[in-house]
């Protein structure tokens, strides 16, 4: 291969594989034809998924980054293809998602002329990167790939972007593919923390009786599963997970609360509102999780392990931070915790658990969370599932039980809505012998239901569950609690026949409208060797509890729909005034 003459598309492509990336999910145009042509001289060296709009490719990539731990390719054209890319690019941002995305460009000599579909795609990007790269010279490229994958996937994950002028691409490289990569001012480090740091931590959590482990998405990017568990067993506390941290603890352990938040368990917002210390591992502390950040765990004390140090302080002061990887961080802490005395504590939150419980009506026509539930018996949990974005990617979260990290893929600090099928796409491109499930909603899977044509394509065994309620349901709820249910804007009036439109893309297809066959139907659309969908007519006025109001702390979670006027103060929950007597107490 050294010998082969190589131009600075062939030299991109051969860089990628080189740094162990062996798909590439996309869609060409004209400036961008160089490197496809490159992609298929070289396709035995990587895999090519094309899709039917840049957004999608770059969901595609995001799950499957997400679903296998490894970075993922996204490669589309200048201008209105670089900035299709833009909506994908802020939510694998927001996430932490590493992705290296490539974008052909107008040629060296016509930028910054408005040459025909030029976009400073650089520029354009720069907030929702870890770094911007706008090739100049065809030899930059292989020092450039090898740059890109190590930011994208070191220190806090993130995309990366790669801008290759057009004659760039065309121009003869001579540079070593093997090249030194020159990063002066990058220093990720995995242990910018010390002794006396990991100390501190141990000995608070020596003192606590009712600790609460709150782990995240970065605990889940470091691969600190197990320990976690360790340091969750050792010190006998209870865990809850974010929405991004499923799976990073069993939730079938008896330590297990769930997800915890504006959606999360009654007994998880109730323990971080009892807890006389909260650890938080790789979770950034944002205003889901928090609710009233001036009263998130005000009696306790609050330690913050993140290997972002930008996240410390943005929400929440906490007691003690410490910067490094969770994985190391916890690994370095662990030979300093001992065994907890938090007996009384653990059967407080029992008792919680029972008289609380995660549950919904069984009567009433077909509902969302029952559709899940059986999905999950079924499946056993051990189903990848992708998640669009709204009510129904809240009911996945509470009713999808996960043992295993990387197996529940949704987007949590973008909320984007279309994310859900495309990121299926990539998911089962990275893990192909495994059951993945995308569960969407009629409003995000109109955004990119043109994706059907990839699954049909590509012949991959992806079930869709289609939540359709014929509204955008969690808009709707807000609308109907705290403005006088002024519905605007969220009638999906002239929702197409989904399972006609499924069959026009080769796709099988059914319809679910009654509780009594839930079972039947899931359990076909499982043993169907191929893609299939199904088309749930669920009820329209389903809402989504518990709920903590936005803004307000968390003793103010609602269980039900308070039989109210929508907007005005309600008396206090029952839960709520059990947490603020409990708050009251610690005090």
């Amino acid at each position: 291969m050294s010998e082969m003459k190589l131009n600075g598309a062939d030299a991109l492509i051969l860089s990628l594989e080189k740094a162990g990336i062996r798909v590439m999910f996309g869609l060409p145009g004209g400036p961008a034809i160089p490197l496809f042509d490159a992609l298929y001289r070289l396709r035995k060296h990587m895999r090519f998924v094309l899709a039917r709009h840049e957004q999608g490719a770059t969901h595609m990539a995001d799950g499957y980054a997400r679903a296998t731990g490894q970075p993922a390719a996204v490669m589309v054209t200048s201008g209105p293809g670089a900035t299709n890319t833009v909506t994908g690019i802020m939510t694998a941002y927001m996430d932490s998602v590493p992705l290296v995305v490539i974008t052909g460009q107008s040629a060296r000599n016509m930028l910054g002329k408005d040459a025909f579909q030029e976009t400073d795609v650089f520029n354009l990007t720069m907030p929702i990167v870890k770094h911007s790269y706008l090739v100049r010279r065809a030899d930059d490229i292989p020092r450039i790939v090898k740059e890109a994958v190590h930011i994208a996937t070191s220190g806090r994950p993130g995309p990366v972007l790669i801008d290759i002028p057009k004659d760039v691409a065309v121009e003869a490289c001579t540079a070593d593919l093997d090249a030194e990569m020159y990063l002066p001012g990058y220093h990720p480090e995995a242990k910018a923390y010390s002794a006396d740091t990991l100390r501190r931590m141990a000995e608070a959590l020596a003192g606590s009786r009712r600790p609460v482990i709150l782990a995240g998405h970065g605990a889940v990017l470091a691969h600190a599963e197990e320990e976690v568990k360790e340091l969750a067993e050792t010190v006998r506390s209870p865990v809850t997970a974010t929405l991004l941290g499923k799976g990073v603890f069993p939730e079938s352990h008896p330590l297990s609360l769930g997800m915890p938040g504006m959606h999360g368990t009654a007994y998880a917002n109730r323990a971080l509102v009892g807890c006389d210390l909260v650890i938080s591992v790789g979770a950034r502390m944002d205003d889901r999780i928090l609710g009233d950040p001036r009263q998130f765990c005000r009696n306790a004390v609050k330690i913050h392990i993140d290997v972002d140090g930008a996240e410390f302080g943005k929400f929440v002061r906490a007691d003690i931070s410490c910067q490094g990887d969770a994985k190391a961080v916890l690994r370095d802490l662990l030979p300093l915790v001992k065994k907890g005395d938090t007996s009384a504590w653990l059967q407080e939150m029992d008792r919680n658990k029972k008289k609380w419980p995660m549950t919904y009506p069984k009567q009433g026509g077909l509902r969302p969370p029952r559709i899940i539930d059986v999905l999950n018996r079924l499946t056993g949990g051990r189903a990848v599932m992708t998640t669009d974005v709204g009510q129904h990617q809240m009911w996945a979260a509470q009713f999808f039980h996960c043992d295993k990290p990387w197996h529940f893929i949704t987007s949590g600090g973008g909320g984007t809505m279309g994310f859900g099928l495309p990121s299926a796409i990539g998911a089962q491109i990275g893990r192909p012998g495994e059951t993945v499930v995308a569960v969407v909603g009629d409003g995000g899977f109109q955004m990119t239901m043109a994706e059907l044509a990839t699954v049909g394509v590509q012949k991959l065994p992806i079930k869709i569950i289609l939540m359709n309620n014929h509204y955008l349901g969690m808009v709707r709820q807000w609308q109907d609690m705290f403005y006088d249910a002024r519905y605007s804007g969220v009638d999906l009036e002239g929702n197409p026949d989904f399972v006609e439109l499924a069959g026009a893309y080769g796709i099988y297809a059914q319809n679910l409208r009654r509780p009594a066959d839930i079972e039947k139907v899931l359990k076909k659309a499982l043993a169907h060797p191929g893609p299939a969908l199904i088309n749930a007519e669920v009820i329209k006025h389903e809402e989504v509890y518990p709920m903590v109001p936005a803004g307000r702390p968390l003793e103010d979670m609602i269980l039900e729909h308070p039989r109210r006027r929508p907007g005005r103060p309600a008396k206090k929950a029952p839960l709520a005034a059990a947490c603020r007597r409990e708050g009251e107490k610690a005090t």
